[in-house]
C-alpha cells in the first residue's frame, strides 16, 4: 500500500513539474501572431486547395498580411473573400475574373471508348495511364477512372447516367485540384462567361483522329473555325484546334463549321441580338470601334445602325456603350 501512494505521489510531483515547465516555455517562446492573419484566415473557406499557390488557408493569409500577396488568389473564396480581405488590409477590391473547369473530352464514358485492352490494373488514371499509355484506344481522350472527382473537394464533378465526367457550374470553385489530378491534361480553367469550348485534345491526324474517338467527335485539324473566327481567336497546335479566351467572343461561329462536333457551343439559337436605343444614342462611335463583326455603321453625333445579319450576339457593344443606348433582344 505504502509503494502505491509513493507512486502516486512521485506521478503528482512529476506532473506538476512538466506542467510549470510547460507553462513557462509557453509564456518564454510565445510568438504574436498578427490579428490579421487570423481574421484572414476565418474568411478564407479553409479547403486548402492550394489554388493560390501556398499549402493551405493559413499560410495564404500570412503571406497577404505579412508579404503583400495579392488578395485575389482564393478561387473557392470569389469575389465576396476578395472585398472582406481588402476591408482588413484597408486596401482597394482587386476584381477576380470567376472561372470554372471545362472537361476537353467528349469520350470515356459506358459506350463512347474504343478500348485496346481490358484494364485491371489500380483504379485510378495515373497508374492506368502508365501502362500502354492507357487502356482507351485514343491516347489523348479520358481515362474513366474518376481521379478528378476523387480530387474535387465540393462534389462538383459527377457521372452522368453514360458514364461521362459532368462539371456542375454553379459547385466548381476553380480551385484547380482536377486540373492537377488528371495525367493527360484535359481539363482547363477558363473564364466563367466564355461558353464555346472545343472538347478535344487529340493531336492525331484527320481521319486517324476521328477513329480512335469512341464518341466520332474529335478535331480532324481541318482549320474551318480558324478561318471562320471572327477575332483570330483560334489557331492550329500541332493539328489541333485551341481557342484563346482571351480572346474569344462566344460568338459561336467556329461551332457552326465543325464537321465533327468537336466544338460545342450552348448558346446556339438562344443568342439575342444587339438593339440601338434611338433616343439615348449619341453617335460617340465606341460601339461601332469596338464591333469586331463590323456590324454597327454610322457617322459620329449621329445616330447608329446595326446589321443584325451581321450581328452575332457577342454583347461587345452592350457592354462598352456610355449611354446605355444598346439592348440585347
Amino acid at each position: 500500500m505504502t509503494i502505491i501512494l509513493y507512486a502516486i505521489a512521485t506521478l503528482g510531483v512529476l506532473g506538476l513539474f512538466y506542467g510549470l515547465g510547460l507553462a513557462f516555455a509557453s509564456r518564454k517562446f510565445h510568438v504574436e501572431v498578427d490579428p490579421k492573419i487570423e481574421l484572414i484566415n476565418e474568411i478564407l473557406p479553409g479547403a486548402n486547395c492550394g489554388a493560390c499557390g501556398h499549402p493551405g488557408c493559413f499560410a495564404y493569409a500570412e503571406a497577404i498580411a505579412g508579404k503583400g500577396e495579392e488578395i485575389n488568389k482564393c478561387a473557392p473564396g470569389g469575389e465576396k473573400a476578395v472585398k472582406q480581405i481588402a476591408a482588413i488590409m484597408g486596401i482597394k477590391a482587386a476584381s477576380m475574373e470567376k472561372k470554372v473547369a471545362v472537361i476537353h473530352c467528349q469520350s470515356g464514358g459506358y459506350n463512347n471508348t474504343y478500348f485496346r485492352y481490358h484494364y485491371q490494373g489500380i483504379p485510378t488514371c495515373k497508374a492506368a495511364v502508365l501502362v500502354s499509355e492507357g487502356p482507351n484506344l485514343c491516347s489523348w481522350g479520358c481515362l474513366f477512372q474518376n481521379d478528378c472527382i476523387d480530387a474535387c473537394k465540393f462534389d462538383a464533378i459527377h457521372l452522368d447516367k453514360n458514364g461521362m465526367r459532368i462539371i456542375d457550374p454553379q459547385k466548381c470553385t476553380a480551385c484547380g485540384a482536377c486540373v492537377k489530378a488528371c495525367p493527360r491534361h484535359l481539363i482547363e480553367l477558363v473564364p466563367y462567361a466564355k461558353k464555346v469550348h472545343i472538347l478535344c485534345t487529340s493531336h492525331d491526324k484527320g481521319a486517324e483522329a476521328r477513329k480512335r474517338c469512341g464518341n466520332n467527335t474529335a478535331c480532324i485539324g481541318c482549320g474551318l473555325c480558324v478561318k471562320k473566327c471572327p477575332v483570330e481567336a483560334i489557331s492550329m497546335v500541332e493539328d489541333l484546334a485551341v481557342i484563346d479566351y482571351q480572346k474569344c467572343v462566344s460568338c459561336g461561329l467556329c461551332a457552326t463549321v465543325c464537321p465533327t462536333l468537336a466544338i460545342i457551343d450552348p448558346l446556339a439559337g438562344k443568342r439575342k441580338k444587339a438593339v440601338i436605343l434611338e433616343d439615348k444614342c449619341i453617335g460617340c462611335t465606341v460601339c461601332a470601334k469596338k464591333c469586331p463583326v463590323q456590324a454597327i455603321s454610322g457617322e459620329a453625333k449621329k445616330i447608329h445602325k446595326i446589321d443584325l445579319d451581321k450581328c452575332v450576339g457577342c454583347e461587345i457593344c452592350y457592354q462598352v456603350c456610355p449611354k446605355a443606348a444598346i439592348e440585347m433582344r
